[in-house]
């Protein structure tokens, strides 16, 4: 009698083992999700597979580059592009750029005037003209705040058998939290030194992360001072010679400048 209950025991232990995953999963005390797919979902999936690789997306208008222009009518701007000119610059609005920043700016400023047909050697000339410089900042896009890299949770469970289950879910974050994004804007003003007359006025602006390593103040210099000066004297809007020329994007939409991706 004895070994007919052992064989019996013995044959529902087996049958047991030979049950189907899903029925067991279906038994089991602590209930679904442990052992069978992760925490009502398909395995551990979640949090340790998806965030692993998390990534930040960068901002669509990084290194792109608007620009307007405006040229007065008439004789007075058959004088541009040619004869003496000397470059002036002074902080705009937001926060201050100082003189070393300004410099850049001058710099990139004379390079394109040099291009356009325009002596900068000998801006004391009594016919001479003046490129007057603004250069403005604002944030975009404030930085993002920090944060710890490892974050988790855990879950216990409890079945109704006594039967006690523990589990564990780690988030790995190893993006550096992004910088903030800010637009710089450089105005340029181009006038009869002796009438104080604008003959041409323009302004271009480019969005970039702070601090970034691919875009240093000379870089972002030379590239509104290209956007600014392409095909000089040329520009968008004709202003008449009565009407003072606008110092603030009127209700003409800034053109996008052709350009090539940021260098990454």
């Amino acid at each position: 009698m004895p070994k007919l209950k052992g064989a019996a025991f013995a044959a529902s232990v087996a049958a047991m083992m030979l049950a189907s995953p899903s029925a067991q999963a279906q038994r089991a005390p602590w209930g679904p999700g442990w052992g069978s797919p992760g925490w009502g979902t398909s395995g551990w999936d979640g949090p340790m597979d998806s965030r692993m690789s998390r990534g930040h997306s960068r901002d669509p208008r990084e290194g792109r580059v608007q620009v307007s222009r405006f040229v007065v009518a008439g004789a007075a701007a058959d004088e541009l592009g040619h004869g003496a000119v000397s470059v002036e610059s002074e902080s705009g609005d937001g926060p201050w750029i100082g003189q070393t920043e300004r410099a850049a700016y001058e710099a990139a400023i004379v390079d394109a005037l040099v291009g356009a047909g325009y002596d900068t050697r000998h801006p004391g000339d009594k016919d001479a003209q003046v490129a007057k410089l603004q250069i403005s900042r604002q944030v975009l896009v404030p930085a993002e705040a920090k944060r710890s890299p490892v974050s988790g949770s855990a879950a216990v469970s409890v079945g109704s058998h006594g039967y006690s289950a523990y589990g564990l879910a780690v988030n790995v974050d190893m993006t550096k939290p992004l910088p903030a994004l800010v637009s710089t804007r450089l105005d340029a003003r181009i006038l009869d030194k002796a009438s104080g007359q604008v003959l041409w006025e323009g302004y271009a602006t480019v969005a970039t992360y702070e601090g970034d390593d691919d875009w240093s103040e000379g870089k972002i210099a030379t590239k509104l001072a290209q956007a600014l000066f392409d095909n000089f004297p040329k520009a968008e809007a004709i202003v008449p010679v009565a009407q003072p020329s606008p110092m603030t994007p009127g209700p003409m939409a800034p053109a996008p400048i052709a350009d090539s991706e940021p260098p990454r």
